[in-house]
């Protein structure tokens, strides 16, 4: 097995059906992940130990997905100088819009970017992942692009169809 390029991390495993959406993601472009359960509130001492040795590991991107409080991109971005994707989870007393709130809006010094808080967000934070692994990467570059592609295509195909069914 390929050593892990991603982690992806989320703070409960009942997040686990928004975020394997990520999962998917890097999978189907080849990148190779792990995935971890780590809380930044329940397991401090195991989020510092991860991010402080994610680059000696191998690891070039963390995407951190979390509700509520949603602390853990940021915990652990202040652990390493890699670049964090937060993956805010809906949910919670204000539909997840504290978790939002909580993973984009750090401090200075300490940056988390941070996708939407929807079904589309995993998804996009993988995707910004592989763009980010891609500028040292020129097949993963072309899968992108590939991907990309076939987007195109159904967009086309499906207004194609539409007309057709509409005239």
């Amino acid at each position: 097995m390929e050593k892990p390029l991603v982690g992806l991390v989320m703070g409960s495993d009942s997040d686990w059906p928004l975020v394997s959406k990520a999962h998917e993601t890097l999978d189907s472009l080849g990148v190779p992940h792990e995935v971890r359960v780590i809380s930044a509130h329940r397991t401090p001492e195991e989020a510092h130990e991860y991010s402080a040795t994610a680059e000696a590991r191998g690891l070039r991107v963390i995407l951190a997905a979390a509700g509520g409080a949603a602390h853990l991109a940021g915990v652990l971005a202040a652990g390493t100088v890699l670049p964090v994707i937060g993956i805010p989870v809906p949910g919670g007393a204000l539909g997840g819009l504290e978790a939002l709130l909580a993973t984009v809006q750090m401090p200075s010094g300490v940056p988390v970017a941070t996708v939407a808080l929807s079904s589309s967000g995993p998804a996009n934070a993988a995707l910004l992942a592989a763009e980010i692994l891609a500028l040292g990467d020129e097949a993963l570059r072309e899968r992108l692009r590939a991907r990309r592609a076939a987007q195109r295509e159904k967009v086309i195909a499906a207004d194609k169809a539409l007309r057709e069914k509409l005239a």
